[in-house]
């Protein structure tokens, strides 16, 4: 959620925020019409509290028809206090849906553009290799090699759900142990197994909106649980209303996690094989930065991201998201998007945000400096370590050979007992 004083300071910034999304810019009018007459009911019904006070001192003090006339007056004043309440409450309740409804700001180094395609490419690393033969999509390859089945996952589960059989299985768990090997030898991050199901709020908590996002999320009829899309709705809550030290910031976690998304919606190229599915398993970072900090903590995220990708020996480029490509929650985000032989260009494997203080309001994340400190909102950012469908299609695709076997990156023998390339058995 937006601060709304900052709004009130300089509307003009924040218009010009929403117009960078591709939003209407009259919605932050609409918010500060409704805290100005949210203002003048409080000071309103703090004048009519004043007198009442005044009022109930005087009444002692006075005797006759001054007693009979004051009382009259305090009378009409808590008659009068009495409607005013209830309209304050439903002012109050239509501003907080409107600043909930209002996506966080951009930052002012984000791209301008209308969608993707204003997305800026950074830099890049490494060729996309170049096959003598016509390349095989993971699809094909990962049918040939039997270690996906989709055909049995749509029978048991219906369309974009999957079997990963037999080195396909040792293949994503050595993915996500090389990933969590990176961050211990990194340092500084706690690693957590979280919930895969979370309160409505902390969903909404962590997402933006006044609502579950129906086109997205799984909601758990008659409970006030959903499924989370990333464990970064769980790591979100896990210092949910607390305050946090100062000195102990940046705070990480590296959180491990199924991912449920719907993905109603989703057409196309994007819905063959694993590139969009409904379930699939990540790994991934979140810290609770200094807002002093935030940043460079981004950065270092990002730079975590591309290790992880440079390991793998897989060519990669990354793209800063302009504003209408922009998460409602973040302010700034940055893209690895890897090579992938099979949609003949590069797909998105890994995302890095930064929310600022956007999670922090909704969700009570506070810090303070020494015990007398003022409690300020922390900066909260997330970054994908791994998400394992789309690594999976990277490696298998760039490692594909003309028979159909894949050679495997070194950095994943020692995980797959030593050896060095997927054959059908």
């Amino acid at each position: 959620m937006l601060d709304l004083k900052k709004i009130r300071d300089d509307p003009k910034r924040f218009r010009a925020g929403l117009r960078k999304r591709g939003r209407d810019p009259n919605a932050i009018d609409d918010a500060l019409e409704v805290d100005r007459r949210r203002r003048e009911l409080l000071a309103e019904i703090e004048r009519l509290r004043a007198e009442q006070n005044r009022a109930s001192s005087d009444i002692p003090r006075l005797k006759g028809s001054e007693r009979d006339a004051r009382i009259a007056e305090m009378r009409t004043l808590s008659v009068r206090l009495k409607d005013l309440e209830p309209t304050l409450a439903q002012v109050e309740s239509s501003l907080d849906l409107l600043m909930r409804a209002l996506p966080n700001q951009p930052d002012d180094t984000v791209p301008e553009g209308a969608d993707a395609s204003g997305n800026v490419v950074v830099r890049t690393w490494e060729t996309p290799p170049a096959f003598d033969f016509p390349p095989f999509d993971h699809v094909d390859l990962g049918t040939r090699l039997g270690i996906l089945d989709f055909e049995r996952g749509a029978k048991a589960s219906g369309s974009r759900f999957y079997y990963l059989r037999g080195d396909g299985v040792l293949l994503e768990m050595a993915l996500v142990r090389l990933a969590l090997d990176l961050l211990a030898k990194e340092g500084g991050f706690t690693v957590l197994e979280t919930p895969m199901l979370v309160r409505t709020g902390v969903v909404t908590g962590a997402v933006g909106g006044t609502a579950l996002d129906s086109q997205q999320t799984y909601k758990i009829e008659d409970e006030d649980l959903a499924l989370i899309a990333t464990s970064e709705h769980s790591l979100a809550a896990y210092h949910m209303d607390e305050t946090l030290d100062a000195a102990a910031l940046p705070i990480r976690y590296a959180g491990l996690s199924w991912c449920f998304r719907r993905e109603a919606g989703s057409y196309g190229r994007d819905i063959r094989g694993l590139y969009r599915v409904h379930q699939f398993y990540k790994v991934e970072m979140f810290s609770y930065a200094h807002p002093e900090r935030s940043r460079d903590e981004h950065e270092y995220l990002v730079r975590l991201e591309e290790r992880f990708v440079q390991t793998l020996g897989l060519p990669y480029r990354v793209v800063f998201l302009c504003g209408a490509d922009l998460g409602l929650t973040m302010t700034k985000t940055f893209d690895l998007e890897t090579w992938m032989p099979g949609r003949g260009g590069y797909g998105e494997t890994h995302s890095c945000s930064n929310a600022g203080d956007f999670q922090a309001r909704r969700l009570g994340l506070r810090f303070r400096s020494g015990p007398r400190g003022p409690a300020e909102f922390v900066h909260t950012l997330n970054g994908t370590l791994v998400a394992t469908s789309r690594a999976l299609i990277a490696v298998l695709e760039n490692g594909q050979r003309a028979d159909g076997s894949v050679r495997l990156p070194e950095a994943l023998v020692p995980y797959m007992g030593g050896r060095t390339e997927l054959r059908a058995s």
